[in-house]
């Protein structure tokens, strides 16, 4: 069973009450930047874990504070033009469009999460009526409102000076915000996403090559500590290492092809992608 790391006690909590029973996963977005796009990612592999553990899921969540929209920041810039005013914006003012702290707009931040194969969260406010959960698990930057029930800390994204990358594969940043604990600050450069890029094509093209090979159950011991991975605490880099062990080891190349495109139902990163264009 999926045991999360219940960041108000730091204990360990069954994700489930009961088995099969409703778990409503809810982000608490807390900007619509690339913190914002890390939250969204961890909510969604919550959201696979607990499905592939045969619960039901309703996945929801809160936007971040009201700041103006693309629309809402044209007509700032209009009427401050029409005044005639000269002074440079100001840094903390969130109608600046260049402002770091919504740089996409929540439109934005959704659309990003799509194109990283995130699920779609319903808009759903604490005060509205919906399904009876037997667990509501709340998935949130550090330093955010206190919340009566478990909580998952995202820890910021950091990409220094410039925006945040959008390299032409989405898979590949998607792999990139899941290469480091999630509690822990990720710096986002050139050099993560390269590595993210030259992980994701190797596997890819080993995994089409895998699916020409006669298929062959994953071994048992295999998917045990995939499944141990994830349930404890959603621990992805445990999944990655196994990945990374059952690429070189002695294990039949038809039962690889079966442990990557299981390992992938929680992962997204699309690993079966190039068959059928293996040489």
């Amino acid at each position: 069973m999926l045991r999360i790391l219940d960041a108000r006690t730091g204990e360990p909590i069954d994700a489930a009450l009961a088995r099969r029973g409703l778990v409503r996963v809810h982000v608490r977005l807390p900007g619509s930047d690339i913190t914002g796009l890390r939250v969204l990612l961890v909510a969604d592999i919550l959201v696979r874990a607990l499905e592939i553990g045969g619960n039901p899921v309703w996945a929801t969540l809160t936007s971040p504070p009201h700041r103006p929209d693309a629309m809402d920041r044209a007509d700032v810039m209009d009427r401050a033009a029409s005044a005639d005013e000269a002074a440079p914006p100001d840094p903390a003012d969130p109608a600046d469009p260049m402002n770091p702290a919504d740089p996409w707009g929540e439109a934005g931040l959704r659309a990003r999460a799509a194109e990283l194969g995130i699920r779609p969260f319903e808009h759903h406010r604490d005060t509205e009526p919906g399904p009876a959960a037997t667990r509501t698990i709340e998935v949130l930057a550090p330093g955010a409102a206190a919340t009566d029930g478990p909580r998952v800390e995202v820890a910021r994204v950091d990409t220094g000076r410039g925006p945040a990358p959008a390299p032409g594969d989405p898979a590949v940043l998607r792999l990139a915000l899941l290469a480091r604990r999630r509690d822990l600050p990720l710096r986002l450069d050139a050099d993560a996403l390269a590595e993210a890029e030259g992980t994701l094509k190797r596997w890819r093209a080993a995994v089409a090559g895998w699916a020409t090979r006669p298929s062959k159950a994953i071994p048992e011991d295999v998917r045990l500590r995939l499944r141990a991975a994830w349930e404890d605490d959603l621990d992805v880099l445990a999944v990655l290492d196994v990945l990374r062990w059952v690429e070189t080891s002695d294990v039949a190349e038809g039962a690889r092809f079966e442990t990557y495109a299981y390992a992938d139902r929680l992962l997204g990163l699309e690993l079966t992608r190039e068959i059928g264009t293996a040489p």
